[in-house]
């Protein structure tokens, strides 16, 4: 499996970042029965970290050349893959378009929605959700993990207020004016209503969250927001808390689910 760190200028970060790719082209030489089968055409997974993370792969390689699954790995910082009020912080823009082209353009990847979906974790797991919904026509498969869907939260903080993980200012310049976001595109959950009020079709979405998670009753209410929209999707839970063991079980879970014949 090839492992490329990949320079280039965003502008939408307005400067140099730097992705992470993952290319299962290797050929090796071995005898045809320990050759495992897998799909000739080369799908393209974008993963997301999660708070005070960055761009690595934690999806096992022998699951990415199993699938024939091409990995990208950018760097969103503490932005929540959002596009953030000040500039050089359009993470959303930078995720769902100019990204995607870029490794369509460069790389011959993420030609279309049925090639290209997103994976998240915690802060990555509200962006694999996010983006997905916002860029139906660019994803085709969103799963989001632990995901830190605090948006109702944020909405209701005032100025001087904050949590014991960041204060007002940070969630005001990832997430916009609180008192506005109910109606805002940085909230999934008016996502949602945009794309049934406009006859979009939806992604297909796979969320799953550990029941010892701090984060479990948030995952459980987006749940019951999408089944009350009665948008599809999958939604699972199982004990973990909030780390890589249960995520790492998720991958290995979701990725044959994703990728596999099944589809």
């Amino acid at each position: 499996m090839a492992n490329i760190t990949y320079r280039f200028y965003s502008n939408c970060l307005n400067r140099p970042t730097t992705v992470k790719i993952y290319l299962p082209y290797d050929e090796r030489q071995m005898p045809p029965e320990m050759m495992a089968e897998r799909p000739e055409k080369t799908k393209t997974l974008f993963l997301l970290h999660g708070y005070t993370g960055d761009g690595e792969n934690w999806v096992p390689e022998w699951l990415c050349d199993k699938y024939n699954v091409a990995v990208v790995c950018p760097s969103g910082e503490n932005g929540f893959w959002l596009d953030g009020l000040s500039s050089g912080h359009a993470y959303a823009k930078f995720l769902g378009e100019e990204l995607p082209r870029y490794m369509q353009k460069t790389f011959n990847l993420a030609k279309d929605k049925d090639e290209t979906f997103v994976m998240g974790l915690s802060m990555g797991g509200f962006g694999a959700l996010h983006t997905a919904l916002k860029y139906p026509e660019v994803f085709g498969k969103a799963a989001a993990l632990s995901s830190a869907l605090i948006h109702n939260e944020v909405a209701k903080m005032k100025e001087g207020e904050g949590n014991e993980v960041a204060n007002y200012e940070y969630y005001r310049e990832c997430f916009g004016e609180p008192s506005k976001l109910a109606e805002s595109e940085n909230n999934p959950e008016f996502l949602v209503k945009k794309l049934k009020k406009e006859g979009k079709e939806f992604p297909q979405i796979i969320m799953a969250c550990g029941t010892e998670d701090f984060l479990i009753e948030n995952n459980r209410a987006f749940h019951k927001f999408l089944v009350e929209n009665e948008v599809p999707h999958t939604y699972d839970e199982s004990t973990g808390i909030h780390d890589m063991v249960f995520w790492g079980k998720c991958v290995e879970r979701y990725i044959p689910v994703m990728f596999g014949k099944e589809e």
